[in-house]
């Protein structure tokens, strides 16, 4: 599958211009592509125009100019998250459902996270707050917010991101956060400037690969008082 350029979601009944298409074939090859009249998509399976695509129902099919049947499909956040650009490991859906569940992430929500990455997570902390909401995320390298800003773009989500290029070891410049998550290899040495960002009450995780680290993290997250651990 490939993102050729993606934006936000429609809950129309027809694809609009604009609006992100994934052409599902036969065989398994997918393709992710953003409405703009007048382009045309080139494929192995043949060549799909974009005019004839805007109008159609959701889940209806189209021929290439070789024949070959695609049915119109909206992506899911899934499907975006695994085909984002990336230039380092990433969290994929398994693992972010999972997080948002256990975070108690939702609509019109500020959330907080350090590590962007290439904005994996961020897309996903993105669409789960919806337009009333905020993420707030930091990043320390340049190069790493720089490929996360553009996928954001891409996905028509930026507008719900504030962008930060700083050591998290200087604190947060938020307050009263709904959650906060760090992605980045020592998050048991950010406790303090955790809880001056999070409101009483508010969630804080982490992701920790090895044993040892969770070792660490169990201890200070006890020095620190913090609750239901």
């Amino acid at each position: 599958m490939n993102i050729e350029n993606s934006s936000t979601y429609n809950r129309a009944e027809i694809i609009q211009e604009g609006d992100l298409v994934q052409l599902v074939g036969t065989g398994g090859k997918n393709f992710i592509l953003k409405m703009s009249p007048g382009r045309r998509f080139e494929t192995h399976r043949g060549i799909v125009y974009h005019d004839e695509l805007i109008g159609k129902p959701w889940g209806s099919t189209v021929l290439s100019h070789l024949g070959r049947t695609f049915m119109l499909l909206q992506p899911s956040l899934a499907d975006l998250i695994n085909e984002i650009k990336r230039n380092t490991q990433i969290m994929y859906p398994k693992d972010i459902g999972f997080l948002l569940v256990m975070m108690g992430i939702g609509p019109g929500q500020h959330v907080i996270e350090a590590g962007t990455g290439s904005g994996s997570l961020t897309t996903a902390l993105a669409f789960a707050v919806g337009p009333q909401g905020r993420v707030t995320t930091y990043e320390i390298r340049d190069e790493m917010q720089y490929l996360a800003k553009k996928n954001l773009a891409n996905l028509g989500l930026d507008d719900r991101v504030t962008f930060k290029l700083r050591d998290i070891a200087e604190g947060f410049d938020e307050r009263n956060g709904d959650a906060l998550f760090l992605d980045v290899s020592n998050p048991y040495d950010y406790l303090p400037q955790v809880r001056e960002a999070l409101k009483p009450g508010g969630f804080f995780g982490c992701i920790l690969p090895t044993t040892n680290q969770v070792s660490k993290m169990l201890i200070a997250l006890t020095r620190e008082n913090y609750s239901f651990i």
